[in-house]
This record gives C-alpha cells, sequence and structure tokens, in this order.
C-alpha cells in the first residue's frame, strides 16, 4: 500500500509524525531493484538526493522531506549531430508551443535521432508520430509528449507514472530485470492493442537490448491507472506508481494509445541511458532522403 494511504489510515492515537519514521525505518529495510545487467542509477544516488527535498502535501499533517531531488541531471550533447539535423529539430521543437515548453531539447533531439534510425531500419513503421516521456521530471509534471513530426504539432500530453521500484517523486534507478517493478528507459516500439484488467492496452516491444529488451515478457504496456488521474493527483502532489508500465491519465489513455498507433515510436528518455539507435550521422541522410516520414 502506498505510504501516503497508510498515513492516512493511522489513528489519532498513534501520532502521524511517530507512524510515519517508522514506516520510513521499514522502508529502508525492504529489498530494491536487484544490480544486474540491464539496471542503471542515475548520477544522483541514494546518498546526493536529498539535496532539494520535496515535502509531503498539507494535508496529511506534519510536512516531512521526501529524499527527492528536483534538480533534473544534465543530458551529454549528443555527438556527431550535424548542423542541419539539429537546426531542423529546433525548429520542430519552437513550432510545438507552450504545451511542449519543458521538453528539453536535448531529449527531443535524442528521440528524433534515435527515431530516424529506426525507420531506415525498418524497426518501427508508423510514420511521423514520435511520443517521448522525459521520465527524469517528477511525476506531478506533465512528462509524456506525443508529437506529428511531420506538421509540427503537438498532439498530446498528459502525465505518466514510473515503476515503484524507480523511486518515489523522482525517479533514479532503471531496471531492464523481471519482477524489478522498475521503469526500464529506451526505445520502444508500439505493438498491437488488447482489453486487460486496466481496459485497452498498448502492448510495447523493448529495442534497445539489455536495457528495455524484457518488456513484452514484464507486461510493460500502455494503459490507464487511477493513480495518474487528475484526482489523485490534485490529492497527492504527484503520480502513483506502476510496476514498470507508463501508466497514462484515465481521460487521455484512449487518445494516446490511438494516436500512437501500432508500429509506432516511443522513447523513455532517463539518466544513465546509452542507445544503439542514437546515430546522428544515419539520421541526418535519413531526414534528408526521406523526411520525417
Amino acid at each position: 500500500m502506498n505510504l501516503l494511504l497508510r498515513l492516512q489510515s493511522v489513528p489519532q492515537s498513534v501520532g502521524k509524525p511517530l507512524y510515519l519514521a517508522a514506516m520510513l525505518g521499514l522502508l529502508a529495510l525492504l529489498p530494491s531493484c536487484q544490480t544486474s545487467v540491464g539496471e542503471t542509477t542515475s548520477a544522483y544516488s541514494a546518498a546526493k538526493r536529498p539535496t532539494a527535498p520535496a515535502t509531503l502535501p498539507d494535508s496529511i499533517g506534519t510536512a516531512t522531506e521526501l529524499p527527492d531531488s528536483l534538480r533534473l541531471t544534465p543530458i551529454p550533447v549528443l555527438a556527431g549531430v550535424p548542423d542541419s539535423l539539429h537546426q531542423q529539430i529546433q525548429a520542430l521543437h519552437a513550432s510545438l508551443g507552450p504545451e511542449a515548453a519543458e521538453l528539453r531539447l536535448e531529449v527531443l533531439e535524442r528521440a528524433c535521432v534515435g527515431y530516424l534510425n529506426l525507420r531506415k531500419d525498418g524497426r518501427v513503421s508508423k510514420p511521423g508520430v514520435l511520443a517521448v516521456a522525459d521520465m527524469d521530471l517528477p511525476s506531478s509534471e506533465k512528462r509524456l509528449w506525443v508529437v506529428d513530426l511531420a506538421a509540427g504539432q503537438l498532439l498530446h500530453r498528459s502525465h505518466v507514472a514510473h515503476g515503484e521500484g524507480s523511486g518515489h517523486l523522482r525517479a533514479w534507478r532503471f531496471s531492464n530485470v523481471m519482477r524489478s517493478e522498475c521503469t526500464a528507459l529506451g526505445f520502444y516500439r508500439t505493438q498491437d492493442t488488447y482489453q486487460g484488467k486496466h481496459g485497452l492496452s498498448r502492448r510495447l516491444r523493448g529495442l534497445d537490448v539489455g536495457q528495455n529488451d524484457n518488456a513484452l515478457r514484464r507486461y510493460v504496456v500502455l494503459h490507464a491507472a487511477d493513480y495518474v488521474s487528475k484526482q489523485h493527483l490534485a490529492r497527492y502532489g504527484q503520480a502513483g506508481y506502476s510496476r514498470g508500465c507508463p501508466a497514462l491519465p484515465p481521460d487521455q489513455y484512449r487518445a494516446i494509445i490511438k494516436a500512437v498507433g501500432e508500429g509506432g515510436c516511443l522513447y523513455v528518455s532517463g539518466p544513465g541511458l546509452e542507445s544503439k539507435w542514437l546515430d546522428a550521422t544515419v539520421a541526418a541522410q535519413q531526414l534528408a532522403s526521406r523526411g520525417w516520414r
């Protein structure tokens, strides 16, 4: 059960500050994601994360610091990007308008380079549509964008959950390991849809070997979740946690699942991500010969 939900059910006689301290102590003893091939941890480790703490909502009672930094992790400059490609991506970013202001240009550039490489390689088949999730942003922010590349338009922007094993307000651990309950970074191909326990869902195939290629086996899918609803966000100030799925708001998931379609490209960005699909030379050649399609 979510710690915040537990706090609300604590009898007044116990005292919520005392109960919170006990729960945090127990949480420290719980096993986390296993250190294994396919797991990355961001540069702000558990020891460094408290540099800019957030607080629990006032409705909980006494404000308590959370071990989550709100300082975004710097993104290294992508090597070898030709000026022509960089300028076109800059123009695309500008055309998306104010709703894309928090979509960092460095994240969009990597997403576009990967999309172009994947299109050239035939790994994604739906042309002109790119979904980007910046999991370095806190879950309180709308950090998923769906872009029509050819039209230079933003189709959707929404909140999106990260895995419970990845962190709290900020995700800082990412894993491809089975049963880790972590978000896995990298490029995904959107697969077919089905009706599951969350209703309409779309399967995801991880395209980065060792980083997210267990997605189908882990049942990592796009689906709706009440813990990403407006009501949950208003009450707790952030999204809840999935078991690794990029879960979506109930009032937007159908439109987003339809927009990305089958054979589309989803880029899940976060600290420490490396991908074979970030070849800027190939991307520039693809854009010059075929455009965004």
